[in-house]
């Protein structure tokens, strides 16, 4: 197995160091911002309901493990990340439809109004974000953030990359 030396020997190291500070530059500057969107609706909903209401929208009811999987947590964290939104009525617990005893989470209706709202907020914070730049500009950086994320998520599953159009 080549060593990390071996892997950056034919590499700029300067271009290495410029891309992980601007990594660190984005990591802190969205958390700061966290990405949350303009308007009222800005910094209202936090980066763990996010994407645990964006997966249920996308994916459908799903049980805890199946949900802490498919985002690379575990049942004990998704548990926790859900419960406040179960409180709040934005995701509700029902009978899976084949296992009665089973319990699934689905995004409630609430939940699913919620989420348009802090979604339509965040694609007007990428729009402004993002002024003057060429649809293909936007497109280019999305397939090339969509390509890095899949190699970061690989890397700490320990997984061979999957293909970036499967993980979006």
């Amino acid at each position: 197995m080549p060593t990390s030396q071996d892997m950056t020997t034919h590499l700029d190291p300067g271009l290495l160091d410029a891309l992980q500070h601007q990594v660190a530059l984005f990591a802190r500057r969205a958390e700061q911002t966290r990405l949350g969107g303009v308007g009222q609706v800005r910094n209202s909903m936090d980066r763990a309901a996010y994407l645990l209401l964006n997966r249920l929208d996308r994916e459908g009811p799903m049980g805890v493990k199946a949900l802490a999987a498919g985002m690379g947590i575990d049942s004990s964290t998704v548990t926790r990340q859900v419960a406040p939104l179960v409180d709040t009525g934005l995701v509700k617990r029902t009978s899976h439809p084949e296992d009665g005893r089973a319990v699934v989470l689905q995004l409630s209706p609430r939940g699913q109004a919620r989420l348009e709202e802090v979604r339509s907020s965040r694609r007007e914070l990428m729009a402004n974000v993002t002024d003057g730049w060429t649809e293909s500009e936007r497109e280019s950086f999305c397939t090339l953030l969509t390509r890095f994320n899949t190699a970061l998520s690989a890397r700490q599953t320990g997984l061979p990359p999957m293909d970036p159009a499967a993980a979006s």
